[in-house]
């Protein structure tokens, strides 16, 4: 870890502040806490993946899954977060640009929490490139470089 990263100030965020950074709302809204942010490098959260969410209601009946479409869009939430904190881009948009080697490898389920990794690897002006890990219990469920595009 470099000394600049160390001496960084690390952010973190409840559910109320999370809706203050990005537009997303219930239930749509798919982290639940932002442990910890350094804005323009990277940032950790988690969502609790619960049996009360209306989805598990079709997918699937008597075999809940978490679909894989929502951990992307979770992971894009969450990348939101160390890009949305920094002062080039505070109370802008950040929307969905593209999307490279996703790749699901774990089932996930009601009662599971998704811990969330996002590292910003390339900014060129608006866009912005996050390599991204949805985990398990520290077994990856998911994988993904995210774009993003901030207006």
């Amino acid at each position: 870890m470099t000394e600049e990263l160390q001496t960084q100030e690390k952010l973190s965020f409840d559910i109320m502040q999370i809706m203050d950074i990005i537009p997303h709302r219930y239930p749509f809204l798919l982290v639940d806490r932002i442990t910890e942010c350094v804005p323009g490098k990277y940032v950790k959260g988690y969502k609790n993946i619960s049996i009360n969410e209306g989805l598990f209601n079709g997918h699937f009946p008597g075999n809940p899954i978490f679909p894989g479409v929502l951990q992307v869009e979770a992971l894009a939430q969450i990348s939101a977060g160390s890009v949305m904190t920094m002062p080039a881009y505070k109370g802008k948009l950040a929307l969905f640009a593209g999307i490279d080697g996703v790749r699901f490898k774990r089932i996930v389920r009601p009662g599971d929490k998704l811990d969330f990794y996002s590292e910003i690897i390339k900014i060129k002006g608006p866009i912005i490139k996050t390599k991204c890990t949805a985990s398990v219990d520290g077994q990856i469920a998911c994988e993904a470089e995210l774009m993003c595009a901030v207006q």
